[in-house]
């Protein structure tokens, strides 16, 4: 196979499995797992234990999309964090970059969501303290 065809790396296509899988970017209340990065992707999944909320962060500027596999997920953001949106089993969450947020638990059993993020530069994940830290004195 010729490397054109492959963007240039050996293994075009690999398999990672659940053993594979790596805690990254820590944010309190959640625990993320890293699957593999790539140029301008990031990949792998989340859980929050079961009433949990997580502590405000953002992507910097990753796009990220979340699909839900297991449970629920709450999303607060906006103004004073007084916005959400409860996503379940089988839909996907889009957070624009640089939107602050956090994630909820609403139940008692741990949801799975996968996470996708999509971004050229900067860290994936930023904790900040509270839904207005990026708003303008």
């Amino acid at each position: 196979m010729e490397k054109a065809q492959t963007g240039g790396v050996s293994q075009p296509v690999r398999r990672v499995g659940p053993e594979d899988l790596t805690d990254a970017d820590p944010t309190p209340g959640m625990r993320r797992q890293v699957a593999f990065t790539a140029p301008g992707l990031w990949a792998g999944m989340v859980h929050t234990d079961g009433g949990a909320a997580s502590g405000w962060h953002h992507h910097g500027t990753h796009e990220t999309s979340l699909y839900v596999v297991r449970g629920r997920l709450r999303i607060e953001f906006g103004p004073v964090g007084e916005d959400a949106i409860v996503a379940s089993e089988g839909e996907f969450i889009h957070v624009p970059a640089h939107t602050v947020h956090r994630e909820l638990n609403p139940d008692d059993d741990a949801p799975t969501a996968v996470i996708a993020r999509a971004g050229d530069a900067g860290p994936p994940t930023i904790n900040v303290d509270g839904p207005d830290a990026l708003d303008a004195p």
